[in-house]
Order: structure tokens, then C-alpha cells, then sequence
């Protein structure tokens, strides 16, 4: 059987017995806290710590800050790359601009025929001009039109060739971002934000040592609610439910009790003391299920502390 299940079984029913002779209490136990063990997410030196043990500390309040110096530098190599991508990327190139240019050209050339046209039309149709200046400005016209369509798609050919070679340099920008975001990130877990308001306990760490990953630095409980983990026999499990008001008594001097208000939060679904052989109802009552219950701490409460428990 496994010894540090049994003594706490041993001393607890010991203790439900003396309680349940003389009615002051019927279960007992000790007094602990939800502790949380605060760890380092990167590597480097720790800057500045500001947990100290017996300090409160509220949520998302700054606990220490680790060196961020190299991942500082990381971010701005990475600005500088995509600052060069930028460069060899541009909305148009010379012989676009030169295609655009012509086209204005061709433009120009082409109204002007259009308006001579007129001109000699009108001339033809009053006897003034022959049908070959008529026919040499029409010819002069569409030629004029054919290297404007030409000239068109020279500038559709080399627009979608400068839209593929741009594209092709951003798609290396893609993954800097990525990289990017990922040292932002980093540099965003360099500083540790406390997880729960609470107490510090415990510090692992001090301003100036090199931690790593998963490191602990220190650890961190709420004591304003206190949890007592006390046992019950088999023949009291019946009487609790989640949820149920409980006196709670803790000692004040030899011969006195504090009484607080406490609330059972988890019971046990399995035996911690169980005999080998069960055949008596008596026997049974031998059964002890550890429970959590829940106090709100009045500042005389210590993790360890032991306490009782009234059911009723």
C-alpha cells in the first residue's frame, strides 16, 4: 500500500473520530493554495525581475523582462530585406513608359488624319481636291490606326511581363512577414506578464542570470481563497455535494477556533484508503475520499495550516 496515501488517511480518520466524539468537527486536513509556477518562453539574461517573494502582484502586471537585443537586430535584418524587395519592384519600366509615350503619339497623328480626312472629304465633294488625295490621307489614316494597335499590345505584352517579374520578387516577401511576425512574437514573450493575480512565493531566478525555455523563475498563488483538502469516510460521502456550505475551524489559540465559511469544490471518485477485505458496514465507513474545499481567506489562513470541517 502506498505510505503517503495511508499516513494522511491514518491521521485524518484519526482526527474525524475524536471530532465526531465530542461534535466540534467531522473531517480534517491541510490548508494549500492553486500555485502557479511562472516559466521563461526565451532565452537571453534577464534584465530586470520585479517578483519578489511576499509581493502581490496583479495580472498581466510586467515580472521580469529578458534580454531582447539579438532578436531586436533579427526584426531589423528582416526590414531591411523586404525594404530591398520593395526596391526591385516598380509600378512601370522604361519601355512601358516609352509604349505609353507612343501610343499618345500615335494618338495624335491619327486625330490629325481623322480631321484632314474631313477636310478633304468636303474638298472632293465640292470639286476642290481629287479622289487620290482623298485615298493617300485614308491610307495614311489606317496605317496610322495599325501601329497604334500594334504599339497596344507591345504595352499589354510588357505590362503583364513587368506584373509577372513583380510578382515574382514579392513572393519572397511573403515568408520574410512570416519570419517577422515570428520574432515579433518572441520579442513579445521576452516579457514575462504575470498568469494570476496572487502572492508570490517562491523565486528560482534573479536579475542578471541567463535563463532558457520552460526555466522557471518563480512561483505564484491567489491567497485570498485558500483550499482546504480534507478526507471524509465512505458512511459521510453521502452527506456532501458540490457546491454545499461548510463550516470551516481553524485554530486560534490552544483552546479556540476561527470559523469561516467555506464551499466543497471537487470530491474525490475513488477510495484513497481502501481495506482489502470489506464485509461489514462498519468496516466501510473506513473508506476515506479526499475533498477541496474552498475558503476565502481572512489573512489568518497559511499554506500547510490544518483545519476541520463541520458538514452541518
Amino acid at each position: 500500500m502506498n505510505r503517503r496515501l495511508l499516513l494522511p488517511a491514518i491521521i485524518s480518520i484519526f482526527a474525524m473520530s475524536c471530532g465526531n466524539g465530542n461534535g466540534e468537527y467531522d473531517a480534517s486536513g491541510t490548508f494549500e493554495a492553486d500555485e502557479v509556477i511562472v516559466s521563461a518562453e526565451t532565452a537571453g539574461r534577464i534584465l530586470e525581475f520585479t517578483a519578489e517573494e511576499g509581493v502581490k502582484l496583479s495580472k498581466d502586471q510586467l515580472a521580469a523582462r529578458i534580454d531582447t537585443l539579438s532578436l531586436a537586430l533579427q526584426a531589423k535584418q528582416v526590414d531591411a530585406s523586404m525594404s530591398a524587395l520593395e526596391q526591385r519592384t516598380s509600378d512601370e519600366g522604361p519601355l512601358v513608359r516609352t509604349l505609353r509615350q507612343q501610343m499618345q503619339v500615335q494618338n495624335t497623328q491619327i486625330a490629325s488624319f481623322e480631321r484632314e480626312q474631313q477636310r478633304i472629304k468636303k474638298l472632293v465633294d465640292a470639286d476642290a481636291a481629287t479622289g487620290k488625295q482623298l485615298d493617300d490621307i485614308t491610307t495614311q489614316l489606317n496605317v496610322a490606326k495599325e501601329q497604334l494597335e500594334l504599339t497596344k499590345r507591345q504595352l499589354e505584352q510588357e505590362t503583364a511581363n513587368l506584373n509577372l517579374r513583380n510578382r515574382s520578387v514579392m513572393s519572397e516577401k511573403e515568408p520574410m512577414q512570416v519570419r517577422k511576425e515570428q520574432i515579433m512574437d518572441q520579442l513579445d514573450r521576452s516579457l514575462v506578464k504575470n498568469p494570476v493575480a496572487g502572492t508570490v512565493l517562491t523565486k528560482y531566478a534573479e536579475a542578471g542570470e541567463v535563463t532558457g525555455p520552460g526555466k522557471a523563475l518563480y512561483k505564484i498563488a491567489n491567497l485570498d481563497t485558500m483550499i482546504l483538502r480534507a478526507y471524509i469516510t465512505g458512511d459521510q460521502l453521502p452527506m456532501v455535494k458540490l457546491g454545499q456550505q461548510v463550516s470551516v475551524l481553524v485554530d486560534r489559540d490552544e483552546d479556540n477556533y476561527n470559523t469561516l465559511s467555506g464551499r466543497v469544490a471537487w470530491i474525490s471518485d475513488k477510495a484513497e484508503f481502501t481495506p482489502k477485505t470489506i464485509q461489514t458496514k462498519d468496516e466501510r465507513a473506513n473508506l476515506v475520499y479526499a475533498v477541496k474545499i474552498r475558503v476565502k481567506n481572512d489573512g489568518s489562513i497559511k499554506i500547510g495550516m490544518y483545519g476541520e470541517v463541520r458538514l452541518k
